[in-house]
C-alpha cells in the first residue's frame, strides 16, 4: 500500500502513540468523512447536553454577544474547527440581517468538512462572504495576523473543543492564540462547566452507542488509510469521569491478547487483554478556572454568557 507524505506523517505519529506506555491516539484523527457524520449524530443525542446548551446561549444572547464587540466593528469571524457550523450560523444570520460587512473564515483540518459547509452555506446564505481556510489553526492565524485591518477579528472556538486539551496545553494554546491576534481582536470560547458527574459521564456513553461507533471508527480509518488490520470486534469503548480532576476521558480497550499489523510500515503493535488506548480528554471547568486561564494568557474577560441551567458558558475574551 503506497501512502502520501501526509499519510506517512500520520502513520508515524499513530505508531509512536501506540508504542508508548500507556498507549494513546490523538482525537484529531477521529474526523474523516464517517467521523464527521457520526459526530453530527452525537450532537443530536439526548445525553449530549453540550450542543443544546451552547445553541441556547447563542440563540438567546446573539445580539448582546455581537454588540459587545460592535456590529460594525467585525471585519471577520474566524472559527477554529468549524465542522458544520451548526451553532455559528446563528451569529452569521444575525449579522447578515443587520447588513454588517464581514467575512466568515472557518479553519478546519478536514477539507471534507469545509467542502460540505461551503455547499450548505451557498444554499442557506448565498450572500455570505465565505473564505474557508484548511490547515492547522496557528499556521493560518499567523498569516491572518499580518493582514491588520481597522476592524476586529472575532475568533470562535465553540463546543468546548478546548476541553480536549490538558490544563498545561490550554495555557499554551491560549498564549499562542493571544500572540496570533492583534490588539482589539476578540475570542469567544465555549467551556463545559462542572456539574453532577453522572450527567457528564452520560454525555460520553450514550445508550444508542453512537459515541462507541465514533471512537472505534478511528481504528477503521487506520485500516483504510494506513494499511492496518484492526479487528473492531476485538476492541470496545470505555468512558470515565474524575470529578476531582474535572476530566472526562475516553479509552479504546483491547478485549484479548492480540497483534495488529501496520503493513505499510512493516510494524506490529501488541495488545494485552484489557489494555486501554487513551483517545480523548474532555476537561470541565469552574469560572475560577476560566478566569485564571485568561489572566495567565494575557486576555481580558469581557463577559460570560450562560445557558439557563448553567451547564455551559461562552466566554468573550479581548486582546
Amino acid at each position: 500500500m503506497s501512502l502520501t507524505d501526509t499519510q506517512n506523517r500520520v502513520l508515524e505519529e499513530v505508531i509512536e502513540g501506540l508504542q508508548d506506555t500507556p498507549k494513546h491516539i490523538s482525537s484529531k484523527f477521529f474526523y474523516n468523512k464517517v467521523g464527521d457524520e457520526l459526530f453530527e449524530r452525537i450532537m443530536e443525542l439526548p445525553e449530549y447536553y453540550l450542543t443544546r446548551s451552547e445553541y441556547e446561549i447563542l440563540g438567546n444572547q446573539k445580539e448582546e454577544i455581537l454588540q459587545s464587540i460592535g456590529l460594525n466593528n467585525i471585519e471577520s469571524i474566524i472559527e477554529l474547527g468549524a465542522g458544520n457550523a451548526f451553532k455559528t450560523k446563528i451569529l452569521l444570520k444575525y449579522l447578515l440581517e443587520q447588513n454588517s460587512d464581514f467575512k466568515f473564515q472557518p479553519i478546519d483540518i478536514s477539507q471534507n468538512a469545509l467542502n460540505k459547509l461551503g455547499n450548505d452555506l451557498k444554499v442557506e446564505m448565498p450572500n455570505l462572504n465565505f473564505s474557508p481556510l484548511q490547515g492547522e489553526y496557528f499556521e493560518v492565524l499567523k498569516h491572518l495576523k499580518s493582514e491588520k485591518k481597522q476592524k476586529s477579528k472575532l475568533i470562535l472556538f465553540l463546543g468546548s473543543s478546548i476541553g480536549n486539551l490538558s490544563n498545561s496545553q490550554t495555557n499554551s494554546f491560549l498564549k499562542a492564540l493571544y500572540e496570533s491576534l492583534n490588539p482589539g481582536d476578540f475570542v469567544l470560547i465555549g467551556f463545559d462547566l462542572t456539574k453532577h458527574p453522572q450527567t457528564i459521564l452520560d454525555a460520553y456513553n450514550d445508550k444508542a452507542g453512537v459515541t462507541r461507533a465514533f471512537n472505534l471508527n478511528v481504528l477503521k480509518r487506520f485500516n483504510d488509510e494506513l494499511g492496518a488490520d484492526f479487528n473492531l470486534e476485538n476492541f470496545d469503548h470505555f468512558p470515565a469521569y474524575n470529578p476531582i480532576e474535572k476530566s472526562a476521558k475516553s479509552y479504546i480497550v483491547s478485549l484479548k491478547n492480540q497483534t495488529v499489523n501496520f503493513k505499510s510500515a512493516d510494524e506490529k503493535i501488541d495488545f494485552k487483554q484489557n489494555e486501554p488506548i487513551k483517545v480523548e480528554i474532555s476537561q470541565k471547568y469552574s469560572l475560577e478556572d476560566i478566569e485564571a486561564f485568561a489572566k495567565e494568557s494575557g486576555f481580558e474577560v469581557a463577559k460570560h454568557f450562560f445557558d439557563c441551567k448553567h451547564y455551559f458558558v461562552d466566554t468573550l475574551l479581548k486582546k
